[in-house]
């Protein structure tokens, strides 16, 4: 059955006829629809872009579901076939014609070729060695009973179906083979969308799943090779031939092309045009040699994938250069194909609904029981294993592929063939679902050795001792354990920035060494713990092969991601110890796993950066990408206007404020408007601090962070508390830097408090993170702003009681009061007479002490900037104040942790 080779015959000899397109088209009232052998492209298109419509429809509905998208490729390919769109009169007569489908076949088989080299580079033959115990007993079941009890069902399904013409024994191997197979590329995908890869489960499955497509696809070449084979002889040597032909390219041609790969130079920069002409020529090659020995294309296509490199990620950029085309154009055309030659009207009777619901049955009972047998004895808790086996049950696209063939061939009738198909469909639908009932998050083990998680460390940090907990007080305000969290190149200089400035500094104890006299010269009291840095890479899993090939070679791109590089090689160069951390999760879940990331590290302080939108000029390639990638989980989000603003800067907010809303530890954001801290400055130059005190837990959070900066001796600060005074016998304090006056009169004022109710939806929406408080709540916080500023600020230096660094550290700082009835403009223009600056403040979400709504809309409106919106969502309007006036060199906003009131 070389059906690819013949379709290209035939298609050529059609070809040759080919007369002049008539000229004028639509403008001559011709039919844009209607088939012309000599001009086949128009109907194509049309055939394209109809397909295309209804999966991309299709997926957004499913997905919301938590389904894989080739369910919804493979309903809109049933749905545009003749179990419903081919009902309405002339359908499929405009838009499938029978002449037009060798055309639409050869361009879907061209694309399942693609798809098989992709499912082939897939295949990691690592997986399998470093798992072969655990996974090896689990792949063997799940492939006997669902091949016996296929076997079995194949009996009375022959006698019932399929026409005396074709041979039970092949109508018997296409029913066990269909029963057998696992859809490793749906099941990596759903491993990796339920965070299940770093689990022992998710581990024994994807490497199960590996042998299992392996073995798969061996019996399917076997299966084509006997019903092409005219006899029992010519079937043994076309599977010689196969044997002999995968050995070569396994021995031989998988070196020569590791070889080529080096000589190139693209294991270390992707792959050269030249190495991928020389890929593209291989697949093809293969793909033609099967399918003239009398074994379908694929199987060569499929071992083509194999024998390419992974070194260097060389198969993951493969990846990426060919999955779009595949996956948006090529995969959705091999599925209509299926539902064309999928009509469920068949099912018209009482015994073959029986059938089908037997074989739906019996398909899962022989994965399911198979799998959850073998995962039981092999010491797994009944949970694990049920969840193993309903993992192994998805059959996703590949059963799909094997009925197609078993379907070309005319092994399997058109009832038979929308019997599996319904199977498939069913068995595909309840995986996510049920393995999100047996095995929740809760229940989860994660794996200690072996595997290839999604998130994984090159260094375990240790937990918090009581001594290390207790050390950090009022006295010693000081944080020491961090998660400095990294998502793209452009935040790289902030974070390095922010890291180096919170580094406690080592204490000089020679000051107290005649105090103590004692062999230990630094007692505990006085002792910094060791610090900790953890760097967390995140990279957002979309949609694409690619990102779910990153997930299960999480561990080794640990080692090479370049970000985690840089910081590595930042922390060497400042003696700061740095381990390292990478998460592969969808977007939605990026600020839960930093949030539980910290949480598990025992951080006392997350990093975050982020860059406002006045910042992003010019958008980078890399925020484009990040916009697109998001666009891929909802594509019609403009269409159907659910989306507001997805530029790179928003959804990076969405992710911060996703941090804030769940973090249940304190939070600093370092906001780069543009010009960093060492912009114009000479090396080793000091900063200077600036925070205006208003009020409130994220502000005494602010206030001791300034405190714990200037225990650096390059760091001074200016600490204001700002209070809000009516404008009577007050002089308005002015920045240089506005470009119109604030009218300063009572009555102006008032007019603008009134229009605030209104203005305060605009300039920053409700936040939902914290809830209404109440008068016994605000008056506990109002006395806890005055104990903190009086321990600051009303500190006696000479007090022998105050330990060294901290008196250090307060004498550092100028403690003032400031009172005025625009206090962010009279902040502004305190902040602006500094060098150097760096504006440190608190979010101020919940618990502030005033209403800066109204002013913040005059700076807005002074300065003219845009994005203000998004600005005051994030940061709140103090920081938002600051970033909108251009002031500082950069801002640090603080957040308390969400957990009691600090």
């Amino acid at each position: 059955m070389p059906e690819f080779s013949d379709t290209i015959i035939s298609l050529f000899d059609g070809l040759k006829k080919r007369e002049a397109t008539g000229e004028g088209g639509l403008l001559t009232g011709s039919d844009p629809s209607a088939f012309d052998v000599s001009d086949p492209l128009r109907l194509w298109i049309i055939q394209v872009g109809v397909i295309i419509m209804l999966d991309q429809l299709l997926s957004l509905g499913l997905g919301r579901m938590k389904q894989p998208k080739v369910i919804a490729e493979v309903l809109g390919g049933i749905l545009l076939g003749p179990t419903a769109f081919g009902r309405i009169p002339g359908f499929t007569q405009h838009i499938f014609p029978s002449q037009s489908l060798p055309y639409l076949s050869l361009v879907a088989n061209i694309g399942l070729c693609l798809f098989l080299f992709i499912v082939g580079l897939e295949i990691d033959a690592s997986i399998i060695k470093r798992n072969a115990r655990m996974s090896a007993i689990v792949s063997l079941a799940g492939m006997a009973l669902p091949f016996g009890l296929g076997s079995a069902l194949s009996v009375p399904l022959y006698h019932h179906f399929i026409d005396p013409s074709v041979q039970f024994t092949h109508f018997m191997l296409f029913t066990g083979v269909a029963y057998s197979i696992t859809a490793f590329p749906v099941l990596c995908r759903i491993l990796t969308e339920l965070k299940l890869l770093d689990t022992t489960v998710g581990i024994v499955v994807l490497s199960a799943g590996v042998g299992n497509d392996v073995v798969g696809w061996t019996l399917l070449a076997l299966s084509v090779a006997l019903v092409n084979a005219g006899s029992g002889l010519t079937a043994l040597w076309v599977l010689l031939t196969c044997v002999a032909f995968t050995i070569f390219l396994l021995l031989v041609v998988k070196r020569v092309m590791l070889w080529l790969a080096r000589a190139t130079g693209s294991t270390d920069d992707g792959p050269t045009m030249f190495y991928m002409t020389v890929v593209m020529i291989l697949l093809w090659a293969c793909a033609f040699f099967t399918d003239i020995v009398g074994v379908n294309a694929i199987f060569g296509a499929f071992l083509a994938g194999i024998i390419v490199p992974r070194e260097g990620g060389l198969a993951i950029a493969l990846t990426e250069k060919l999955e779009d085309m595949v996956t948006i154009i090529f995969l959705p055309l091999y599925f209509t194909l299926s539902g064309l030659n999928t009509n469920l009207g068949l099912l018209d009777d009482g015994i073959t609904w029986a059938f089908t619901i037997a074989i739906a049955c019996l398909a899962f009972l022989g994965k399911f029981g198979g799998c959850t047998i073998a995962s039981r004895l092999s010491g797994f808790s009944w949970r694990e294993a049920s969840t193993i086996g309903s993992l192994m049950s998805c059959k996703g696209l590949v059963e799909l592929i094997v009925l197609n063939v078993g379907l070309s061939a005319g092994v399997l009738s058109p009832k038979v063939f929308s019997m599996f198909v319904l199977e498939a469909l069913t068995l595909t639908f309840m995986t996510t679902p049920l393995v999100r009932a047996l095995y929740p998050p809760e229940r989860r083990v994660i794996a200690t050795s072996g595997g290839a998680p999604p998130q994984t460390r090159d260094d375990e940090g240790g937990d918090l001792d009581a001594d290390k907990k207790s050390f950090m007080n009022e006295e010693q305000p000081w944080r020491y354990r961090f998660t400095v969290v990294l998502d793209k190149l452009e935040h790289m200089p902030c974070m390095m920035a922010l890291t180096q400035l919170v580094r406690p500094p080592v204490p000089d104890f020679s000051s107290v060494v005649s105090m103590f006299a004692t062999s230990d010269p630094a007692p505990l009291k006085y002792r910094t713990p060791e610090v900790s840095i953890n760097a967390l890479r995140l990279i957002e899993l979309s949609d694409r092969t690619s990102a779910v090939m990153k997930s299960s070679t999480a561990d080794t791109l640990i080692h090479t991601d370049p970000l985690l590089g840089i910081f590595r090689m930042f922390g060497e160069l400042n003696d700061l110890p740095v381990s390292s951390s990478l998460a592969i999760v969808p977007h939605d879940d990026l600020a839960c796993n930093v949030v539980d990331h910290a949480k598990q590290d025992a951080s006392q302080l997350i990093l975050l950066p982020w860059l406002p939108p006045c910042a992003s000029i010019a958008e980078t390639s890399e925020g484009a990408t990040l916009r697109r990638e998001k666009f891929d989980h909802n594509p019609f989000e403009v269409i159907f206007g659910t989306s507001r603003d997805k530029s790179a800067s928003a959804i990076h907010s969405q992710f911060v404020r996703g941090v804030f809303a769940q973090s249940e530890t304190d939070v600093a954001l370092f906001v780069d408007p543009g010009n960093h801290l060492n912009t114009g400055a000479k090396t080793g130059s000091s900063y200077h601090v600036f925070l205006p005190f208003f009020g409130g837990p994220d502000d005494r959070l602010a206030l001791k962070f300034v405190v714990q900066l200037c225990t650096n001796p390059k760091i001074n600060a200016t600490v204001v508390k700002m209070e809000k005074r009516e404008i009577e016998n007050m002089q308005i304090e002015r920045p240089s830097t506005t470009h119109s006056d604030v009218k300063a009169d009572t009555n102006s004022l008032a007019l603008a408090h009134q229009q605030g109710l209104t203005i305060s939806s605009i300039i920053a929406f409700p936040d939902t993170v914290y809830g209404q408080t109440n008068t016994q709540m605000r008056m506990q916080s109002e006395t806890a702003d005055s104990i903190i500023w009086s321990g600051y600020a009303g500190r006696n230096l000479s007090d022998p009681d105050i330990p060294g660094p901290l008196r250090a550290a307060l004498s550092r700082i100028d403690f003032t009061n400031l009172a005025s009835p625009v206090p962010l403009h009279a902040a502004i223009q305190r902040a602006s007479m500094c060098q150097r600056v760096l504006v440190v403040t608190g979010r101020s979400k919940r618990l502030a002490v005033e209403d800066h709504h109204v002013e913040l809309k005059d700076l807005v409106e002074e300065h003219r900037v845009v994005g203000h919106e998004v600005m005051s969502k994030t940061i709140g309007d103090v920081a938002t104040a600051f970033v909108v006036s251009g002031c500082p060199s950069a801002v640090v906003v603080l957040q308390a942790a969400n957990v009691g009131m600090h």
